[in-house]
């Protein structure tokens, strides 16, 4: 589905001691999500990409682990395989996940991400967003296609016309909330662009 996350999920990790421990005793262990993605973030900037998101859910028994990755070039199947790779080996070097089994997932980002980093604006490039504006004549939702992102603003063009272009600091924005559009030129660009 265009815009949509793709997922390259891995085979559950157990190593030795967790086969050992009992399911209660895995229970009482605790996974701390920024000494994950301590581990996690060399990994993916080696591969040239962000680390977007990490967490850590309960499934049973297990647990889930689930990275987010993205880049300027987006992330196919292929990159998400072989990203999910990596990780694999540098997490079974450590003890950062506990004494219990676990998945991991690795994806990129889906049209409902917010945008709230300057990256996540230049990469939406040529999509309708709707975001709210805080300005002096008040705040409200503006509707709008993404004409151009850098590091200090966006424009934006207005109701569809080029001609009613406004800039915006990021200061200004609150987080943007892409538009799905079925059958729009830069929607079917952007799918391609990710790998779709």
């Amino acid at each position: 589905m265009p815009g949509g996350s793709r997922h390259a999920p891995r085979p559950s990790k157990q190593g030795p001691r967790q086969a050992a421990k009992g399911a209660g005793e895995a229970g009482r262990d605790s996974v701390d999500e920024a000494g994950i993605a301590g581990v996690i973030q060399p990994v993916v900037a080696a591969a040239g990409m962000d680390l977007e998101s990490v967490r850590v859910s309960a499934a049973g028994r297990r647990r889930l682990l689930r990275v987010v990755v993205d880049s300027d070039r987006g992330v196919s199947l292929d990159d998400a395989a072989a990203v999910s790779r990596e990780l694999s080996a540098a997490l079974d070097t450590v003890a950062v996940m506990g004494d219990f089994p676990y998945t991991l997932e690795v994806s990129s980002p889906g049209v409902d991400r917010p945008l709230t980093d300057p990256r996540h604006w230049r990469r939406a490039v040529g999509r309708l967003v709707q975001v709210s504006v805080a300005d002096p004549a008040g705040s409200g939702p503006v509707t709008g296609r993404i004409a151009a992102a850098d590091p200090d603003g966006v424009t934006l063009d207005i109701g569809g016309d080029p001609r009613t272009r406004r800039r915006f600091g990021y200061a200004a924005l609150g987080p943007g909330a892409i538009q799905v559009e079925f059958g729009h030129p830069e929607t079917e660009l952007g799918a391609t662009r990710d790998g779709h």
